[in-house]
């Protein structure tokens, strides 16, 4: 079966749970209607009788299993889109790789500055918000959690690379994953902002994978770098990662960070807050400051 046969089949599927979220959702408020009704009654009559009570743990016990049963398909659903969006990927990699580019994804070094900053954002706004289960832990590369330490990140991933520059200095770039050698532990990476010239082979320690989930502040903040906590962060407008300082991590799960980046240019050494999305803050490992 052809990606493009698999994806339409996808989207019909996913068409088909969205109808169902919508249907269970339907039923669910009548239920939650008559909660509502019943409390009004009890209110109304001052007391609280056997009948009431027997009457409220019914319909709790039904509303309860209707969320159950809408979360069950909104993850299903999720399930459908995570796996459109890796066959999308695997397409556009492929492509990559054959030299064959489309109008929606052409090769970088053609790429006008604002086109290639346009889909960046696109790329930090529909990373995935992780949706654990009750007690559940987010996962390596939610957030700010960690990768193992076994992890290798895949081809066509973004990671954060640690190069030099023309002028001998070492810079952190954004990269994208070409391959990776089990034998000398080393990646093959692009700079996503000079596809098609130099290309970086680079060891380890000087890759920094970068978060594959968001991270829900109302549900997880310890996912989340803290106040002060010293970050890679993406520079707006830029591919480049500068040391910062978190100065305000997101409050709801749409939210950014908001950093100060290390600046001479002003006299306490920092910039003005500045926000970067949580697809591009990652663990600073160079701990002191230069």
């Amino acid at each position: 079966m052809s990606a493009d046969t698999k994806i339409a089949e996808l989207l019909t599927e996913l068409h088909e749970l969205i109808k169902q979220t919508q249907e269970e959702r339907s039923r669910s408020e009548h239920n939650l209607l008559n909660i509502q009704k019943t409390h009004e009654r009890m209110q109304t009559e001052n007391k609280t009788s056997p009948y009431y009570r027997t009457k409220l743990r019914g319909l709790y016990t039904t509303a309860k299993a209707d969320a159950e049963a809408e979360c069950s398909i909104l993850r299903h659903a999720l399930d459908k889109i995570a796996e459109i969006k890796s066959l999308l990927e695997e397409r556009r990699i492929a492509a990559k790789m054959a030299g064959v580019y489309s109008d929606s994804d052409p090769p970088r070094k053609t790429m006008r500055r604002g086109v290639l900053m346009t889909l960046l954002q696109q790329s930090a706004m529909t990373l995935p918000l992780w949706i654990g289960k009750p007690g559940e832990s987010p996962p390596p590369l939610c957030g700010a959690t960690p990768a193992s330490g076994d992890y290798v990140a895949k081809q066509g991933d973004k990671v954060a690379a640690r190069v030099k520059a023309v002028d001998g200095d070492e810079q952190w770039i954004l990269a994208e994953v070409v391959s990776y050698s089990h034998s000398t532990n080393k990646y093959e990476v692009d700079d996503i902002d000079e596809e098609g010239k130099e290309r970086h082979t680079l060891s380890r320690r000087r890759i920094i994978p970068l978060p594959q989930w968001k991270a829900n502040p109302e549900t997880d903040p310890e996912a989340l770098f803290s106040k002060d906590q010293l970050v890679l962060a993406l520079y707006p407008q830029t591919t480049c990662f500068y040391r910062a300082l978190i100065h305000t991590p997101p409050h709801r799960p749409q939210d950014d960070y908001s950093v100060l980046f290390e600046d001479t240019s002003y006299a306490d050494g920092y910039s003005p807050p500045l926000n970067v999305a949580q697809r591009y803050v990652v663990a600073c490992k160079e701990n002191k400051k230069k």
